[in-house]
């Protein structure tokens, strides 16, 4: 673990390269070549957690990738076991789309995106197969997951299958229930929900009828998996953020999916690493695409101000809308709405916290929803799946003390409808911000597009995503190493769980970050080129991390696109990219040139490798584990002996070497198609 200080240009053996200089405890430094950007990995923790710098030549990094690869490893290994139980175990098969399906799903007044279509689609695919379906459903705020989730709940009540719907809190809860009622009621399936809401009574009603059969679709919190809920027929079960419940529920929910169907929604972005290691172990579907009117909410981060609150609440009523204005601390809630009071006396004002009785929060959330309050003074209980699209101006007061993935989800309360929506983060005028809370408050700012949870600016929210599908212990895991490279280090684990890890003996292909390229050519992107030295090092590392050749020309292309000047020594750095990407394909770990000969060091090598090898150029072996070739440089359709100087040239060290390796698979594929024939004859 160390700090990136700056890029330095540095001379070795006559040529020019660029390196990072990192820096690590105690003040050692090291020089990394920038062609070995892929071997480092941003830290990136959960919010908050300041990085230990580790010492250079001390055992303190390798206990902690230790660690974490045996994390990885048995995380893997349970991962992989759930999906081949389940892929084993035989589940209910739903039967196709009804009619009554199709007339439910035309009634839905928007228009879907493709990702929603994808992922219904995903959704049927899966219930409609014979084994038990375990899919996460990951989007945006206000992306319209419900919808999907609605049409999953549908199709299982058309088989006379029941449906669970666990929310992490009871606000959630109740609008869940509002929205299933709304819309299946229509086609008299019975929808009920337990929640501190409802009477014991009325509890005890629901679950009587849940155990009978007579209720179709139960929504609630985690009352749901209680003893007393006891289902006639469960087909479904649909989580709501479930990386938000306790480990004992999580080991309930772990256990159902054997067995049943299982739905996962979260709000959280899964990172791009994430999705890719757990391929084929967890079934995704992303919905990234937001609705064709949405627009991006404005924000507006500043001291708090009561010129600046009474506009904003003033604007929103006097197009008909509401306000929420976010105070978490219950203690001084009263103190909020006095302010309120001040900046906009003709509001009709409402206030909800967690201390509040069943009675009382349920009678204001009801006053709320049906227009009768202006504004809502509330704690963060508003932060999930509140969906009230007349709500379109939120102000958060003392901003500054939330985490960045709490502020980005109360920012997702509105701007659910086409109307513009405005967001305000305050914090006292008398307060110094620290930098931390600085840096959240700016990402914020900077982040106002639809769909901007995916940014590499939410990087907290993507832990918490992470945590959604691998559970909260591994958060101690994820800190020491950084997020990146945790996930890295779980891709391959779950390689090596699916497919076997390679014995020690087993021939292994060089990685890319192992490849080793030495050229006598100057490779840099100047300064004058590419002023930004964060877009520098952007670049670098997607030269140093392109795996193949068309990879490589994407990125060139992408470059000359935007900055068609290129300069020599850049063109370089592609054309060394290009040997590395063509070394990766061809399990070669060394190019290097020196003294007019192009050696390549293809590795240790299998007994079936090292035929094949000879039989591609068995001439230019000089032992076995080296090739040696003379330089040359492709001059039209002429092929010389180059001197020295000529053969810096990387274009045409590439040229030759790829001709060499066509020309001999060419001639070994001619063999033995000739002795084929012959065989035949």
């Amino acid at each position: 673990m160390a700090f990136f200080r700056e890029i330095v240009r540095q001379e070795v053996g006559g040529v020019e390269r660029d390196y990072l200089l990192l820096e690590y405890a105690e003040g050692d430094k090291l020089y990394v070549p920038v062609e070995q950007l892929d071997r480092i990995t941003r830290y990136v923790g959960p919010e908050g957690a300041s990085p230990r710098l580790t010492r250079l030549n001390t055992s303190d990094w390798s206990r902690a990738i230790g660690k974490a690869r045996k994390a990885t490893k048995k995380l893997a290994f349970d991962l992989v076991d759930v999906y081949t139980r389940r892929a084993a175990t035989k589940g209910y098969q739903y039967g196709k789309d009804t009619v009554w399906q199709t007339q439910m799903e035309s009634e839905f007044p928007y228009q879907e995106t493709p990702d929603q279509l994808a992922a219904i689609a995903d959704i049927k695919a899966d219930m409609q197969s014979a084994h038990p379906m375990d899919r996460l459903v990951c989007g945006d705020v206000g992306f319209g997951k419900t919808e999907v989730a609605l049409r999953a709940a549908f199709k299982a009540t058309q088989d006379n299958k029941q449906v669970m719907v666990l929310c992490p809190t009871t606000i959630l809860a109740q609008q869940h229930y509002s929205t299933f009622y709304e819309r299946f009621s229509p086609y008299n399936i019975r929808v009920e929900v337990l929640s501190r809401f409802r009477t014991p009574a009325q509890q005890k009603e629901a679950l009587a009828g849940f155990a009978n059969g007579e209720v179709a679709v139960l929504v609630g919190t985690h009352r749901l998996l209680s003893r007393d809920v006891n289902p006639h027929d469960l087909g479904l079960v649909i989580i709501d953020e479930e990386q938000r419940f306790g480990v004992a529920h999580k080991e309930q929910l772990k256990n159902m999916r054997e067995s049943i169907d299982v739905l996962t929604l979260s709000a959280t972005p899964i990172p791009r690493t994430m999705q890719m290691g757990l391929s084929g172990v967890r079934d995704m579907s992303l919905i990234m695409t937001p609705p064709d009117d949405r627009r991006p909410v404005k924000v507006h981060v500043g001291e708090w101000d009561p010129d600046v609150v009474s506009d904003a609440i003033r604007h929103e009523l006097a197009r008909k809308g509401q306000v929420y204005y976010v105070s978490n601390r219950v203690r001084s809630i009263e103190e909020a709405v006095r302010r309120v009071q001040a900046a906009a006396g003709e509001a009709r004002i409402g206030v909800a916290h967690g201390k509040m009785t069943k009675d009382q929060l349920e009678h204001v959330m009801e006053d709320f929803s049906a227009g009768e309050l202006d504004v809502l003074v509330a704690t963060t209980i508003i932060e999930s799946g509140i969906d009230n699209p007349h709500t379109n101006t939120l102000i958060i007061e003392d901003s500054q003390r939330l985490g960045l993935a709490q502020l980005y989800q109360l920012k997702g309360r509105v701007g659910r409808s086409s109307t513009q929506a405005y967001a305000y983060f305050l914090f006292p005028d008398h307060i110094a911000l620290t930098e931390e809370a600085q840096a959240r408050l700016t990402a914020l700012n900077e982040n106002t597009e639809l769909g901007s949870g995916m940014r590499v600016a939410m990087r907290d929210l993507e832990i918490r995503g992470a945590g959604s599908i691998l559970g909260a212990e591994q958060s101690g895991n994820m800190s020491a190493v950084g997020f990146d490279l945790f996930a890295q280090m779980l891709s391959q684990a779950v390689v090596n769980t699916r497919e076997g890890a390679p014995s020690s003996a087993e021939y292994l292909p060089p990685a890319l970050s192992d490849i080793v390229v030495n050229t006598p050519d100057h490779t840099y992107i100047p300064e004058e080129y590419i002023p930004d030295a964060d877009e520098r090092v952007l670049y670098y590392r997607k030269i140093a991390s392109a795996d193949s050749l068309d990879a490589v020309d994407e990125i060139y292309e992408e470059l000359l696109r935007k900055r068609p000047e290129m300069p020599k020594a850049t063109h370089n750095q592609f054309d060394k990219a290009r040997l590395k990407a063509f070394a990766y394909e061809n399990n070669i770990k060394m190019i290097s040139m020196t003294a007019g000969k192009l050696v390549v060091e293809p590795i240790a090598l299998t007994r079936d490798q090292a035929s094949a090898l000879r039989r591609k150029a068995g001439r230019y072996l000089s032992d076995k584990k080296k090739m040696t070739v003379p330089m040359r440089v492709i001059l039209g359709k002429n092929a010389t002996e180059a001197s020295e100087e000529d053969a810096s040239n990387l274009a045409s060290i590439f040229v030759y070497l790829k001709s060499l390796f066509e020309e001999k698979e060419a001639t070994a594929e001619k063999k033995q198609r000739k002795t084929r024939s012959h065989a035949q004859a």
